[in-house]
């Protein structure tokens, strides 16, 4: 690993400071780095890059693949800022045009502040995992839809959040933290727990109604736009989506 990391962050923006050289054998283990960043689900997400080189251009798609998961979750902008005039024509060039880059953090912050809009409402609850505990994720997600005038997502808001609770309940068996976070387009639920493991994935067996390996997450995956999972610094947060009703 030839690339440095410093994190640092006040709850709002979050830095990540890459220092080195950028070659494909590191593409890995910075894809895994900046989903832990945004793991911490910040308002905003700042890469700086003037401390960092690059050895192969191709390893630069990385973050391509991190941009797209920060708009899927936890919706928030991802900004690289860099002054190196090589690597500032690498991301600028075809390959990488429509990243968001900035030549130092003044201007992305300014950015950031001026174009991501209000603080949006998030809500969240420690949880153990105890059998009480999905129906509490319901009471909390309940709670959340109406305190935020979104009634018509009480339905699948409470059952995701169930649901994703209950995963960590009969699986992970870890101390949990339930947030929910409301953006423009997108109503967020998201539980971040202890255990490093993969989610199962849902399987589709048509026909068959007894699944037990994985069926929570099928409702997941019935009932949200989008869900999906990113390591954590201590362990995992399970995501889901759900598209707000348009006025």
């Amino acid at each position: 690993m030839t690339i440095a990391f410093q994190v640092t962050g006040d709850g709002r923006e979050l830095l990540v400071e890459m220092i080195g050289r950028l070659g494909l054998t590191d593409v890995a283990d910075v894809h895994v780095r900046l989903l832990k960043a945004l793991a911490e689900q910040p308002q905003s997400l700042l890469i700086d890059l003037s401390g960092m080189t690059v050895e192969e251009p191709l390893a630069l798609a990385v973050f391509t693949a991190a941009s797209r998961q920060a708009a899927r979750w936890p919706g928030i902008p991802l900004l690289l800022c860099t002054a190196r005039p090589p690597v500032h024509a690498l991301l600028t060039g075809p390959a990488y045009h429509r990243l968001p880059v900035f030549d130092s953090l003044g201007t992305a912050r300014a950015h950031a502040r001026d174009h991501g809009g209000e603080t949006m409402p998030a809500i969240s609850d420690d949880l153990l995992p105890i059998t009480g505990a999905p129906r509490h994720a319901r009471d909390v997600a309940t709670d959340a839809c109406l305190r935020w005038d979104e009634p018509g997502l009480v339905g699948p808001a409470s059952l995701i959040a169930s649901e994703l609770v209950s995963n960590v309940v009969d699986h992970a068996h870890t101390m949990m933290t339930l947030r929910l976070s409301l953006r423009r387009r997108y109503l967020n639920i998201a539980v971040r727990d202890g255990s490093p493991a993969e989610p199962t994935r849902p399987l589709r067996v048509p026909g068959r109604t007894d699944l037990n390996r994985g069926r929570g997450l099928l409702l997941v995956d019935a009932s949200s736009h989008a869900w999906g999972w990113v390591p954590s610094a201590d362990g995992k947060v399970v995501w889901a989506s759900l598209a707000r009703p348009r006025s």
